[in-house]
């Protein structure tokens, strides 16, 4: 009996190690599965996904890029932005430093008609978020790629509220469009329709994405014809990243 009795409470620990390790198997393949399927988007893949923030300016773009690899985090946020409607730029973003959520979106908070959109569309998010972590460098690079599209049509271009600066990168020698706030205290959140703003759209079978902007946040007849701004946001502190262009 006690023989039997030590023989059953080997099997079951060994049923249980190799449980666990059929476990861990399991978590592996699948990271591994999500890792490979995000090192795998296509160009046209990547100006698809970019489309809505590729004439974000700068730093908060950067922004917006950073975050996107916190999905969930981003979801938390965009519940709390909804539930406190009147908070934005530096006061909002002071109002979640108790939360846990990344640097990145906390900052994002000051900013509700982003946090709204990212907050609405959880799949856009994974995906822009995957793409960012497998390559950093490809985002960016459909980024300029929309920008100069963008330009091309006569629809960037500096106003009251941006500069458009078409520089050259000194260490890759690759030619860049920046965009930049106007005035460094205040942030304005463009909003455009990327079926009409990038002109021809080149992929027609990876139409952009477009999340049109919640009523009140933008006058709605500029968003026919080209890119609309609605009121600044003062985000002095908001913002700390910004976009390693060809780097």
């Amino acid at each position: 009996t006690r023989t039997r009795q030590l023989a059953s409470a080997m099997c079951r620990h060994t049923l249980r190690r190799a449980c666990a390790l059929i476990s861990i198997l399991a978590m592996l393949c699948a990271t591994l599965a999500t890792a490979q399927q995000a090192s795998t988007f296509s160009r046209e893949q990547l100006d698809q996904m970019m489309a809505p923030i590729a004439l974000y300016p700068d730093s908060l773009l950067s922004q917006v890029l950073m975050a996107a690899t916190y999905p969930a985090d981003v979801a938390d946020a965009g519940k709390w932005s909804r539930a406190n409607p009147s908070q934005k730029g530096d006061a909002a973003v002071k109002a979640v430093q108790s939360q846990t959520w990344d640097p990145s979106v906390q900052s994002l908070v000051a900013f509700p008609q982003v946090m709204q959109m990212m907050g609405e569309q959880p799949d856009w998010v994974q995906k822009l978020g995957d793409a960012f972590l497998a390559s950093s460098k490809d985002v960016l690079d459909a980024a300029q790629r929309l920008r100069t599209q963008a330009q091309r049509s006569g629809n960037l271009k500096t106003t009251p509220q941006q500069k458009v600066l078409v520089e050259q990168e000194p260490q890759t020698q690759q030619t860049v469009i920046k965009i930049e706030p106007a005035d460094p205290q205040t942030i304005y959140v463009p909003a455009y329709n990327p079926a009409v703003v990038y002109g021809a759209w080149p992929y027609p079978a990876y139409p952009p994405y477009y999340y049109p902007p919640a009523v009140g946040w933008y006058p709605g007849g500029a968003l026919a014809t080209g890119i609309a701004f609605g009121v600044g946001v003062a985000a002095v502190g908001a913002l700390w990243g910004n976009c390693n262009w060809g780097g």
